[in-house]
């Protein structure tokens, strides 16, 4: 049993692999999370069969209530709620991992020093993990400021609280003391919270990816702790991509991650770049049409405005209706678009956008002063020029799509207010941008009806 158990791993382990590659591209994203479920539902039944597992009615109702509530949670989850979701799910990884750090200690029967170092890790990342996941999905879901909260001494506070972790996990790995253990689950859920307090609603991206790879490596410690093969193998898949993600997306903002950490990017009273001097000109939606209607190459830039208003499957018609009038259509994506990796991918995926279509930023930004009209459907540090040409600007050096270089720009937003970072956009006061106010969707749907009319 024992062996067929370990061939079950293996051939778990290698659909993990195969899933995440077959992620990195849009055309096979959905049969590579198919593929990954189907990897842990080996693993799981598997892991039943183990001759350690003894009360099958509690393992099975758990399996089955957990199913129920992924199966109802997902099927409800509207695409603006999925920034959140993923951190809930972030999060509860991290605290299945305290929960087993902490079953192995109270309950286990190895003591080695391996063992302890394994319970330990696992106890500190999933338990940072727990609270900064819940603290990320407060801000996301706007129960919460999105803007970094700051108070004197908070990163003095922190950095004792991290030395405290480091000095309580040598005392536990060389005693076992119940005490320190404790103090420890208390230390990390904190540090987890006053971690993420500073990190402003405009850097989510990076430490959505940050807490993802978190997660993973805290399974990856659970499963030392429980010696499970297939436990340590995901959890350091997940571990690893979730840091070259972040990686990934620190370079598409010119950050480091330590400036994404300790930057309080977006907070009261910080850097907010030059006053912006001109005002916004609005547009309605028959003039709009006039200029899309004689446009001979469109892009659209989506930004988290489109995932709100539920609007990519209008856009998407729109699309289709630019191309049946002899129109190139485009749709660039910036790597930190939306309040997740991938977030305008995966909308546009679901309204069944061409995949052709989707344009990294550096692919577009070449040719867009040939663009006729950019059409930018809320998106907003993404698109401003002051990253280019303001030096006392938080975002200066971030690479951004160059929208303002297109013939026309066309600015969908409900109002005049900034963006989520709360910097002012000085897109909107270009010569060449014009802003359609009002609810994207019905934008939207209102010059497909142009089009059509």
């Amino acid at each position: 049993m024992e062996i067929l158990i370990d061939l079950a791993y293996i051939v778990a382990s290698i659909l993990f692999i195969f899933g995440i590659k077959m992620l990195g591209n849009a055309s096979t994203a959905r049969k590579g999370n198919l593929l990954s479920a189907l990897g842990m539902l080996i693993a799981v039944v598997a892991t039943v069969f183990y001759k350690e597992v003894v009360d099958y009615p509690l393992i099975l109702a758990g399996l089955a209530i957990g199913a129920v509530i992924g199966w109802i949670w997902a099927m409800r989850v509207q695409m603006t709620g999925m920034p959140e979701l993923v951190a809930l799910f972030n999060g509860f990884g991290g605290l299945a991992s305290v929960l087993v750090g902490w079953a192995e200690f109270e309950f286990g029967k190895n003591t080695d020093p391996v063992t302890q170092i394994a319970i330990y890790s696992a106890i500190l990342i999933g338990g940072v993990t727990f609270t900064g996941s819940f603290i990320a999905y407060l801000k996301l879901a706007g129960k919460m400021s999105g803007r970094p909260t700051l108070f004197a001494g908070q990163k003095a506070v922190n950095a004792v609280l991290f030395i405290a972790l480091l000095a309580l996990g040598v005392v536990y790995v060389m005693t076992g003391s119940a005490w320190s253990l404790y103090v420890i689950i208390v230390l990390s859920l904190a540090l987890g919270v006053l971690g993420v307090l500073p990190i402003g609603g405009g850097d989510m991206p990076v430490i959505i990816a940050f807490l993802n790879s978190f997660s993973g490596l805290a399974g990856a410690a659970a499963g030392f702790v429980i010696l499970n093969k297939v436990l340590i193998v995901a959890g350091c898949l997940v571990g690893t991509s979730g840091i070259i993600l972040t990686i990934i997306m620190c370079k598409a903002m010119n950050r480091t991650f330590g400036n994404v950490l300790f930057g309080g990017f977006g907070a009261v009273g910080g850097a907010t770049g030059k006053a912006v001097e001109g005002e916004m000109k609005g547009i309605s939606i028959e003039d709009a049409y006039y200029a899309l209607e004689a446009a001979q190459n469109v892009v659209f830039v989506p930004g988290y405005g489109m995932a709100v208003a539920q609007a990519q499957h209008a856009v998407k018609e729109l699309g289709a209706l630019l191309e049946k009038n002899g129109a190139e259509v485009r749709f660039a994506i910036h790597p930190v678009a939306g309040r997740m990796p991938g977030h305008m991918n995966v909308l546009l995926a679901e309204a069944d956008v061409p995949y052709e279509q989707l344009c990294e930023m550096d692919a577009v930004n070449p040719t867009i002063s040939q663009v006729d009209v950019a059409i930018v459907i809320g998106a907003n540090d993404v698109v401003n020029p002051a990253a280019g040409d303001d030096p006392s600007s938080p975002i200066y050096g971030m690479p951004i799509i160059n929208v303002h270089e297109a013939r026309t720009v066309f600015a969908l937003k409900r109002g005049k207010g900034s963006g989520f970072s709360g910097l002012e956009n000085a897109l909107f006061f270009r010569e060449n941008c014009r802003m359609i106010y009002g609810d994207a969707k019905e934008t939207i749907t209102g010059l497909v009806a142009q089009f059509k009319g």
